[in-house]
């Protein structure tokens, strides 16, 4: 008998458990700590899908099993965010499944499209469920660049000559997380035309669509021509609308992968609760004003956040989307590695965020810092941040003189 079982043991040690321990036993002291180490919304949910969820919930009828697939209506609806948003049509029928999150998605369509010893190209870093989600269903992973551009292309190339077997699928995700990095539509149609050529699904995470900072929204990779033929994307309603606990997600695109991903999920659930699928409705067909002020909430956090980092001496890349900035360890502690640095990050200044490694092998020398504070707390956090690295020799920019008041 083995001390695990086999699935068990291709999962390797958790690597966020370091740090969360951590930062457990110092709040447990009392300490004051400043967590951007999650991505987890702290926005309420707009009011208006609030209500939409009490009022549903008071029907009874609305407290039976519900759909796997999702109700008619939600389908729809998110058929419709797609034609406005990215100019794509999408069949409700037969093109669009509901998902309990955009994770449930992606490792139960994993597990449908997958046979044990396939290779599958995923980034690196990426988001854990990338990998993991078909590691789980038997694959082999291949990591390839993560960046957007020509490394990536050229690396897909490698693979498809290289890789016994030959890989039968590829994960993208921008607006990335964890590296916040942001794909063209001309990048997407290399993709595609890579993947039709060779004969690769495509599995895009879009999650990220509507966190985004500059006067171009990230595109779909289902708005590419054909692009049907080989993708589904994965999208999902915890960002946009701050409703992560609520777990409502979505995939659209091949009818094929969409009816793999049907099959599986009728075996292991049925739907999301009722009243939150209709108010995922109310979500989508509503208002968007609540998505355009989260956009600017987040907008404002990255600069503030960004701002307080080079005035502590940590030259940080401005994300252009997701909620999340990528930060390359300070070259003083560059050799001690994502963990120890997280972990010293949290005794000397009470700021807590997601080791590098935790992404991905590639992810080391970096964290991943979430815009999950309010401005304040950003600026607490930076000037902690500040004052370690000064007391550690680090030197850090002057800050201006404050302006004298005329008496």
């Amino acid at each position: 008998m083995t001390d695990e079982f086999h699935r068990i043991r291709r999962l390797p040690p958790y690597v966020f458990a370091e740090v969360n321990k951590a930062k457990a036993a110092a709040r447990g002291r009392g300490e004051d700590i400043i967590d951007l180490g999650m991505g987890n919304p702290d926005s309420p949910t707009p009011p208006h899908i609030v209500r939409k969820l009490v009022e549903t919930v008071a029907d009874p009828r609305s407290h039976r099993y519900s759909v796997s697939r999702g109700i008619p209506g939600l389908r729809k609806a998110l058929a419709g965010y797609y034609d406005r948003r990215f100019q794509v049509k999408l069949d409700p029928e037969t093109e669009v499944i509901a998902t309990l999150g955009s994770k449930e998605g992606l490792a139960n369509l994993a597990a449908a499209i997958t046979s044990p010893g396939d290779t599958i190209l995923v980034p690196n870093p990426s988001y854990p469920i990338h990998q993991f989600g078909f590691i789980i269903a038997g694959a082999s992973v291949r990591s390839i660049p993560a960046t957007p551009d020509d490394d990536m292309l050229r690396a897909l190339e490698r693979a498809v000559r290289h890789s016994v077997p030959k890989p039968t699928a590829l994960i993208v995700n921008f607006p990335s997380n964890p590296t916040a990095y942001v794909a063209t539509m001309d990048f997407y149609r290399e993709i595609v035309a890579f993947a039709r050529r060779e004969g690769l699904w495509i599995l895009s995470d879009l999650a990220y669509a509507e966190i985004y900072f500059g006067d171009t929204p990230p595109p779909s990779l289902l708005a590419v021509p054909g692009a049907k033929d080989v993708a589904v994307e994965f999208t999902s309603m915890s960002k946009t609308y701050s409703m992560a606990g609520w777990r409502m997600g979505f995939a659209a695109g091949n009818p094929r992968l969409i009816t793999a991903l049907t099959r599986i999920k009728s075996y292991l659930d049925y739907g999301a609760f009722t009243p939150i699928q209709v108010a995922s409705v109310a979500a989508l067909n509503g208002s968007q004003d609540c998505v355009t002020e989260v956009r600017a909430l987040y907008k404002e956090r990255r600069d503030v956040l960004i701002r307080g980092l080079h005035a502590a001496g940590w030259d940080v890349p401005s994300p252009e989307g997701s909620m999340f900035a990528w930060a390359p360890i300070p070259e003083p502690f560059a050799g001690m590695g994502s963990v120890a640095f997280s972990k010293l990050l949290l005794d000397k200044a009470g700021v807590a965020v997601a080791p590098g490694l935790g992404f991905g092998e590639y992810g080391e020398g970096f964290v991943r810092i979430g815009l999950v504070e309010n401005t304040q707390r950003l600026r607490q956090a930076t000037r902690a941040i500040r004052t370690f690295f000064a007391s550690e020799g680090l030197r850090v920019p002057a800050l201006p003189a404050k302006p004298e008041v005329a008496s």
